[in-house]
């Protein structure tokens, strides 16, 4: 399929103009929405969590799947990479300064701690299993900041593979499900307080849907915990993606169309700057409340677009070794996290 025109139409085989993003963005639309009747129906199942997971279904499902791959794949690209990076920028006004210096240094110095172990030791045994592409790094940074955001901001610097993404995308989601259903039986044998708890799920669970839905089985003090540590490490997003782009530009690196990548791209200021207006407490809360819906349902369209890139009969041929790296990041980060607060509580 080649792209002609100013916008960068597709064209079908015979000289035909493709049908454009629109019928991608649709199926895009429809799965959010399936997917936000899927949470309300069971609350314990995050949004984003289900609509990566209609995504995966809608790309095998007889009926379906010759149209994800065939003219619904612009739309899905664009909302897997574009929607994510909006996504992204709301996300900034979830947190401001004065959450981060609440919580005292040495909780910060927890998350830094756990965030440089988790990036470190999984991108290290990701390349030590010979993953292909940039799966090793794209499933460190889902893991050590804040899973299918990470993905897909860590992939657009790195103009990573659809399909690495897709992959890094489906493994950081099932872990972080995972997560919902075994942390909080650990809550009385590990000898956590409520507090403890929270801090231990909101540093060691990957998308803040995910520590939301595990954290609240301990009562609203903790989940007040295990968001504000959660978004602590969403800060550390902007720092983690510049390092990538220092890293491509050494390599010599260049970005679509032949250009070295932005120090600080575009998304990522963003990100920085709705932090920054989030401090000010200029925003009043209806707007702030808007803003996290906008940014959920864009997140959850970029979601459903990278879960519908992911083939399973590809990801069989590395499974094995995918669900080892999988496993073990997921012990490394729960293990680096509640050590991190029993040491700083």
């Amino acid at each position: 399929m080649a792209l002609v025109g100013p916008r960068l139409r597709p064209v079908a085989a015979g000289g035909r103009v493709g049908p454009g993003p629109l019928p991608g963005l649709a199926l895009a639309a429809a799965g959010v929405a399936a997917a936000r009747l899927a949470h309300l129906a069971v609350p314990a199942v995050p949004m984003l969590t289900a609509t990566v997971v209609l995504g995966v279904a809608a790309a095998h499902v007889p009926w379906l799947r010759d149209r994800v791959r065939g003219g619904c794949r612009p739309g899905l690209t664009l909302a897997a990479k574009r929607l994510m990076r909006v996504g992204v920028v709301l996300l900034g006004l979830r947190l401001s300064l004065g959450d981060v210096l609440g919580v005292g240094w040495w909780t910060v110095a927890m998350v830094l701690g756990v965030v440089a172990a988790t990036f470190g030791g999984t991108w290290w045994l990701g390349r030590r299993l010979g993953l292909p592409g940039d799966q090793p790094v794209l499933v460190a940074a889902g893991y050590a900041i804040c899973g299918a955001s990470a993905i897909g901001a860590v992939g657009a610097v790195r103009d990573s593979d659809e399909d690495d993404a897709a992959t890094s995308v489906a493994l950081v989601t099932l872990c972080g499900t995972l997560a919902i259903a075994v942390l909080p039986l650990l809550h009385g044998p590990l000898g956590l307080s409520d507090a403890q708890f929270g801090r231990w799920v909101g540093a060691g669970v990957h998308d803040v849907g995910q520590v939301v839905a595990a954290a609240q089985t301990a009562g609203s003090g903790a989940l007040g915990e295990a968001v504000l540590v959660k978004l602590m490490r969403v800060a550390l997003l902007a720092p983690l993606v510049a390092a990538m782009v220092v890293a491509a530009r050494r390599r010599g690196r260049a970005a679509p169309g032949g250009r070295r990548p932005p120090l600080v791209p575009l998304f990522v200021a963003g990100f920085l700057a709705m932090v920054a207006l989030r401090t000010t407490g200029w925003l009043p809360e209806p707007v702030l409340g808007a803003a996290g819906t906008a940014q959920e349902l864009l997140l959850a369209a970029a979601l459903f677009g990278l879960g519908s890139a992911v083939h399973l009969p590809t990801l069989s041929r590395t499974g094995a070794r995918v669900a080892v790296l999988g496993l073990t990041a997921w012990v490394l980060v729960a293990a680096a996290s509640y050590a991190g607060v029993v040491l700083t509580t």
